[in-house]
């Protein structure tokens, strides 16, 4: 099993920055991709940046420019730089993890961005 424990969400205001951080524990060597998702009232779950072991990014349309995603695979963490907020960001914030797919999930931390 797979531990994720997200931190540093918050209220921030419009064009501010928030980064958040994802720490993985247990059996952390069968995990190749973590991303980050999100959850806005009365919206459906959706994958906005990941990341490979080996470093291969990707990510949403509604944040790219705007978020960045890295990993230190020695402390087992991701990070979420999120910049140029904007309130149509305002949401739960997901770490995921897993091998072919999203199999681990952490708590979630909620983002809020006012306008």
């Amino acid at each position: 099993q797979v531990q994720l424990v997200e931190s540093g969400g918050g209220l921030v205001q419009a064009g501010g920055s928030l980064r958040l951080s994802c720490a993985a524990s247990g059996r952390t060597f069968s995990i190749d991709a973590m991303g980050w998702f999100r959850q806005a009232p009365g919206k459906e779950r959706e994958l906005i940046a990941q990341i490979s072991r080996s470093g291969t990014t990707a990510f949403a349309d509604s944040v790219k420019d705007r978020f960045t995603i890295s990993r230190d695979n020695a402390k087992n963490t991701v990070y979420l730089q999120m910049n140029s907020l904007k309130p149509e960001d305002t949401a739960v914030y997901y770490c995921a993890a897993g091998l072919r797919s999203y199999d681990y999930w952490g708590q979630g931390t909620q983002v809020t961005v006012s306008s």
